[in-house]
């Protein structure tokens, strides 16, 4: 078939001259803001393309790192409870009677006979001390 003879051909010639003479370019105000728009998206994408990049590898980070096995402490310092008891000098065996806001076991009682020795004597004579020393208590 020749091309001047196909009737499709034709009618799409005739299609496209009419459609030709009634376009009109738009303004160019209206074309700049089009592309000032895909402008913006674009800026946008890559922004959000990035932070997702950088929260992704923090996640990695903070996931493939070795963690602390320590536990965290407070950002502040607790406040000061009242003073603890000093410990005498009376042996291992004896504990302060109460702590400041730490709960401890009650001392656990010996089977042994010992008991622990006197408490020093301060200002003292030697007779006095020497009746401390016995084992049975003073009557």
């Amino acid at each position: 078939m020749h091309d001047t003879q196909d009737p499709l051909r034709s009618l799409f010639r005739e299609a496209a001259s009419a459609g030709q003479s009634g376009a009109v370019l738009p303004p160019v105000s209206d074309i700049a803001r089009r592309g000032e728009r895909t402008r913006r998206r674009r800026i946008v994408s890559v922004a959000a393309a990035c932070l997702l990049v950088i929260g992704g590898t923090g996640t990695a980070l903070a996931t493939l790192l070795p963690h602390d096995t320590q536990p965290v402490l407070p950002a502040t310092s607790p406040s000061p409870g009242p003073p603890s008891p000093v410990p005498t000098s009376q042996g291992p065996s004896a504990e302060p009677s109460s702590t400041a806001g730490m709960s401890r076991r009650p001392p656990q009682s010996t089977s042994t006979s010992t008991s622990p020795g006197p408490p020093p004597a301060t200002g003292t004579s030697g007779a006095q001390t020497s009746s401390l020393a016995t084992s049975r208590p003073p009557r």
